[in-house]
């Protein structure tokens, strides 16, 4: 199929399914004044434009050429939109279906002779109960996903945890960590959100940072516009960060496997730039009176959803087999299940990022879901077995959607005790 027959189907989509809803609309709004009718049929029928505009625009003018406010904010909000009325339309169907049957029903008494229906079956007209729901559960998904998108995509939240271990050095008994991850900077339209984000960071006087991958979406110039912000991220004992599947570039069409190459060359140099100190399968000992840790940190190892699987643990984990304590970066938090305790029980704590809680979900004390539970065990927060523990950072960023709705974007500060 054509990439322009695909664009076209999507189009013929898209009106159908705002003709159909329109017709929720207009049940609604018949009893308003002419003017108000007219204003809300035009502003309808213009976001309608709009979209198809969106949609067909990439055939002429390439994607990637676009501002970026286009394509973070604008698509977006065209997406929530569409996204509500679908689920508006849901209800509507029902009740087509409930009226269909009902003059199919009538249609078929009249057939069978019924006094009261020698004239005809009359028409069924809609049930305003199922209309106004359909209004509403439309209602609430734009109403949610637009909030997270002007609030809750930059609502930074501290999560504090303490684990403890029983082979912590003393020198290191409070250890404070500062994990981050899935910054996923390309979908900033503004270094401001960042520039905050940061300054709760620093507060929090951390002494390592661990950045857990995905510093950007695809391309290695997302990060120019924010290089200043990025540099202010220090704690005395070093920045250590790690790469996730998206840093990789492969996302995008290259021209060249040349380009992509040097592209990724170009971020890890960015990495050391900024004053961050990149694991790409390697460790690095960490000392304080006297004793040490290790921090190892891999590529990207995903066990689930075909992610790549480039890190190289066996390799990062040699010459650490004496050292007390082993602290993991790895993206994919399904890389502990599947290697990590397997193969590697002496790494104490793991720490990943990657499902970003699916930007959406429910967590209030006592409770917790999210869609991305259905395909990550591990999601979000603090797990351990047995002697080992994995940490799953929401993500600082956003990706597609550009907010978050019940997951906050997260700053986690652990602290180390010893046992």
């Amino acid at each position: 199929m054509s990439l322009f027959l695909r664009f076209s189907l999507l189009c013929v989509f898209v009106l159908a399914l705002d003709w159909y809803f329109f017709h929720a609309i207009s049940h609604f709004i018949r009893t308003f004044s002419p003017t108000k009718r007219s204003v809300i049929t035009w502003s309808y029928w213009s976001l309608t434009a709009l979209t198809l505009v969106l949609i067909l625009l990439p055939l002429a003018y390439p994607y990637q050429n676009w501002s970026q406010f286009t394509r973070v904010y604008l698509v977006s909000l065209v997406l929530v939109i569409s996204l509500s009325k679908l689920i508006g339309s849901v209800f509507l169907l029902v009740d087509d279906a409930l009226r269909l049957g009902e003059w199919a029903w009538l249609k078929g008494s009249a057939l069978r002779g019924a006094p009261h229906l020698a004239h005809g079956v009359p028409p069924i007209s809609r049930k305003m109960f199922l209309t106004n729901l359909a209004l509403v559960a439309a209602a609430l998904p734009f109403g949610s996903f637009l909030y997270g998108m002007v609030r809750g995509a930059f609502n930074y939240k501290v999560h504090r945890v303490k684990v403890t271990l029983p082979h912590l050095p003393d020198s290191f008994n409070g250890l404070t960590i500062v994990q981050i991850s899935d910054l996923h900077i390309g979908s900033f339209v503004s270094s401001e959100p960042l520039e905050r984000a940061f300054e709760i960071i620093n507060a929090q006087k951390p002494d390592v940072i661990f950045f857990t991958g995905d510093l950007v979406n695809n391309l290695s110039t997302e990060v120019d516009p924010h290089l200043d912000v990025l540099k202010k991220l220090r704690a005395p004992m070093g920045v250590f960060s790690t790469i996730g599947n998206h840093d990789y570039g492969d996302y995008v069409q290259w021209d060249s496997k040349e380009e992509k190459h040097a592209n990724f060359e170009r971020l890890k140099s960015l990495h050391k730039e900024i004053g961050w100190d990149l694991l790409m399968n390697e460790h690095r000992i960490l000392e304080r009176g006297g004793e040490k840790i290790a921090v190892i940190g891999i590529e990207n190892w995903g066990a689930a959803m075909n992610f790549p699987k480039r890190g190289d643990l066996p390799r990062a984990h040699k010459g650490t087999e004496s050292v007390p304590v082993k602290l993991l970066l790895s993206h994919d938090p399904s890389h502990w299940e599947a290697q990590v305790r397997k193969e590697f029980s002496d790494v104490d704590i793991m720490f990943s990022g990657h499902t970003h809680g699916a930007q959406f979900g429910v967590e209030i004390p006592g409770f917790r879901w999210s869609p991305v539970q259905y395909f990550y065990k591990q999601w979000a927060g603090l797990y351990n077995q047995g002697k080992q523990y994995l940490y799953v950072n929401r993500g600082l960023g956003f990706l597609g959607y550009p907010g978050r709705v019940g997951i906050s974007p997260e700053i986690t500060v652990m602290e180390l005790r010893k046992a």
